[in-house]
């Protein structure tokens, strides 16, 4: 059905409980997995919602589950490379009891890359973005938890991702489909899958939504697409300078 690649890139730091990880995934077969069936319907409907995938990133390992990232080019009308995963799915999140109501259990991950961007995933600058989708995809697994709409994730004590840019965490956010509704699919014997659209940020832009929400924000990004730009500009960049002169809640 596709072009297949092989894509290989695990850059960045982790921690123990990450090494251990996937050490141990390195000696046993993934726990949680798609059958053949689940992930033909997972292919069509992202080919459904985002157009003909290019080619499918193929893991050379998969502890705990086996993920795999399908990239689609930029169209005419979506300018900008969409990369979808798929594989975090299978394993059942462990979400709080309150929520268990919602099927909010399940996710997939989504990002979108400028059309510029070099896709050869095997140098770091361009890379690292299929790591960040790995390690996003397994936190819940590695820390027995979940992650869904507003969560952030800092990369190694706010460390950029690559030498050639200073975002250094991100942000999730409802995917939006074609028809501009939360993206979700409902699988048969998982239930419904959810997709998050994975957003890398700042320090400074991670700092401001720990103070003021995801929703705050969102409305300073001003971008409905939220597509990565390595060079773009932090919405939030006097923000540690101007702390004394904010009206701050307490």
């Amino acid at each position: 059905m596709f072009d297949k690649k092989m894509c290989q890139n695990e850059n960045g730091k982790m921690s123990a409980k990450q090494v251990h990880y996937y050490i141990k995934g390195l000696q046993t077969s993934p726990l949680y997995t798609y059958t053949k069936e689940e992930i033909d319907n997972c292919q069509k409907f992202i080919e459904d919602n985002y157009g003909k995938c290019s080619f499918i990133c193929h893991e050379l390992y998969s502890p705990g589950i086996h993920l795999d990232i399908m990239v689609i080019p930029p169209s005419e009308e979506k300018n900008y490379y969409k990369l979808i995963t798929i594989g975090m799915g299978a394993y059942k999140m462990n979400v709080p009891s309150q929520l268990k109501d919602y099927e909010m259990d399940r996710a997939e991950l989504v990002i979108y890359l400028s059309p510029d961007w070099n896709i050869d995933f095997s140098k770091e600058k361009n890379g690292w973005v299929i790591s960040l989708l790995k390690q996003i995809a397994r936190l819940p697994i590695i820390e027995k938890s979940w992650i869904g709409f507003g969560h952030t994730i800092s990369h190694n004590d706010a460390e950029s991702y690559a030498k050639n840019t200073k975002l250094s965490s991100s942000i999730l956010v409802d995917a939006i489909d074609k028809n501009g509704e939360q993206l979700s699919l409902d699988l048969k014997n998982k239930g419904k899958i959810n997709f998050y659209q994975v957003f890398p940020i700042y320090k400074e832009e991670l700092e401001y939504k720990m103070q003021y929400g995801a929703k705050k924000l969102f409305e300073k990004l001003g971008n409905a697409n939220l597509v990565v730009d390595v060079n773009r500009k932090n919405c939030c960049e006097d923000f540690n300078n101007n702390l004394d002169d904010m009206d701050i809640e307490k």
